[in-house]
């Protein structure tokens, strides 16, 4: 990839980067939700809304958070009243998430579950509302790619949504070959099966969460099917 606009940082996780997990959660502590999921929300609002206007009781939805890191999309969902299942392959993640005080309240009312899987191992429950996948599908190793975004896609009930972001071909961690990155037309053939309610693109330089240099090419997207 003798193109890329600059040299690729080391993502975290990389066996040789000076950052690990734990200086990335710290960095996360208190972020905002990812607006991929705020947006797949407020559609989920607009249809309860009219759920309402019937006379019919608000349905409690169930998500599963995958990739929910120390838990900036989990507890959005959580204060929105959702069931909540939040997976990551870090144990790490999952202890901070389980720290956090509305977590705790959340698991003691049977609202949530955490479990720690890697996308190898990971099982998903049938028919649900939602899956959040923010930023941690590129972190998938590409063989195991397609058996994974099979498995996300079925376990969605009909007019669920799947929510997250894939990472460009001029992404600087496009060099890396056990992460996934996708062209513009790989991006369009994996979401033409879906009613497509979410494709942003934006490539531009800057800096990851831990400052190093790094040129971004995202998609950002939501779907149902």
């Amino acid at each position: 990839m003798a193109d890329l606009p600059n040299a690729a940082p080391l993502p975290v996780g990389h066996a040789d980067s000076p950052h690990d997990w734990s200086d990335y959660y710290d960095l996360m502590a208190g972020r905002p939700p990812r607006e991929t999921l705020l947006r797949s929300l407020s559609l989920f609002d607009a249809e309860d809304r009219s759920i309402a206007a019937d006379g019919t009781a608000k349905p409690v939805r169930f998500a599963v958070d995958v990739g929910c890191g120390e838990g900036r999309d989990t507890a959005e969902l959580v204060r929105r009243g959702w069931r909540v299942l939040a997976i990551d392959g870090e144990p790490e993640a999952i202890a901070r998430l389980q720290a956090r005080p509305e977590i705790r309240a959340a698991i003691a009312q049977n609202l949530m579950e955490t479990r720690v899987q890697r996308f190898e191992q990971l099982e998903l429950p049938a028919n649900l509302d939602l899956i959040n996948a923010s930023f941690c599908l590129p972190f998938c190793p590409p063989a195991q790619f397609p058996a994974l975004w099979n498995q996300l896609t079925a376990a969605l009930r009909s007019g669920g949504r799947l929510c997250g972001q894939f990472f460009g071909d001029r992404d600087s961690w496009a060099v890396y070959d056990h992460m996934t990155h996708h062209t513009r037309a790989q991006v369009e053939a994996l979401l033409q099966p879906f009613t497509v309610e979410l494709l942003e693109e934006e490539a531009h330089p800057g800096k990851t969460a831990l400052g190093d240099e790094k040129f971004w090419h995202i998609f950002h997207w939501v779907i149902c099917p």
